[in-house]
Parts: C-alpha cells; structure tokens; sequence
C-alpha cells in the first residue's frame, strides 16, 4: 500500500538518510555536509525554511520530496521549488515519484503557485524521461547559476559602491 504524509521530526534520520542516497547516485557521495540537526532546525521549527513529504510502501519509508516555495515576479504569484525527489531503487516503478509529483502539483495548486519547478541533471536520463511522462518541459535557455563556499564569503565582503546623487 502507498501513503504520502508530511515529514515529522522523527522522521529526520531517514531524510538524511534518502539526502545521501540521492547525493551517491548523483554521483556526490561526499558532498553532503547537512546534519539532522540541520534538518531539525531549519525544516522543523516555527518557521520551516523547507518541506518534506515521505511515501511509504507497505509501511515503510521508500522515498521523499523535498521542496519549498519561491515567488515569480513575472506571475506575481508563488512558486513550489522541489530540491530533491528521491525513491529508493527497490521500490522504483511503483509508482511512488509520480504519486509524490501529483500530491506536490496538489500542494502547489492549494498554495495559489503558477508554477511547480525544479532541476534534472543533463545525464540522468531516467528522470528527464520520467519528467516529460508527467508532463514537464526542460528549459534550454536558462542555466543554474550559484555562488557558494569561499565565493559567497568573497562577494558579501565586497563593499557597496556609494549611492551616486542625481542632481
């Protein structure tokens, strides 16, 4: 049987646990720096800087979506952003990823979101195929742009040239 529910705090070791599945098969296996106690704090508290549904098959956890909301200035409206979808390999074709995109199409329909976005890396064909299955389109002309680590350090020390008064 397949359910999708909204993460708990309880539910936090086994977030963690689908984050570095995911970063393994994306071929990152070290690249997750975040903690449960990360998760807790920042997913779980009065403000929740994101969201986590799970879906379990026969009771027991087999994936998750990991989203939060944005806001588009050309709709004027919100945005639902999915980070991470992930279902574990065993469980794969059972439908658990589609009935995790539908419920978030759901979610985002709710929220009053014009548009439900996300990534797919260039190789992972499987998902790009899943992805047009349900319906997606991929944007050629747009590319994902970040600043992170010691270039993020770098740029918020840059100082902000004065305001020039006009006359």
């Amino acid at each position: 049987m397949l359910e999708i529910r909204p993460a708990t705090p309880a539910d936090v070791p086994t977030i963690l646990g689908f984050i570095r599945e995911l970063a393994a098969y994306e071929r990152e296996p070290d690249a997750v720096a975040a903690t449960e106690a990360d998760l807790l704090r920042d997913g779980f508290g009065e403000a929740p800087y994101f969201r986590v549904l799970i879906a379990t098959h026969d009771g027991e956890a087999a994936g998750f979506a990991f989203y939060f909301f944005q806001y588009s200035t050309w709709t004027g409206a919100p945005v639902l952003y999915l980070e991470d979808l992930f279902v574990t390999p065993s469980r794969r074709g059972r439908g658990l990823g589609k009935a995790l995109m539908t419920h978030l199409a759901q979610v985002a329909i709710a929220a009053g979101c014009k548009r439900f976005q996300w990534a797919v890396l260039d190789w992972n064909e499987p998902a790009i195929g899943f992805y047009r299955s349900l319906g997606a389109s991929l944007l050629p002309d747009w590319r994902t742009v970040r600043v992170d680590g010691d270039a993020l350090q770098e740029l918020a020390a840059l100082a902000a040239p004065p305001a020039v008064a006009t006359p």
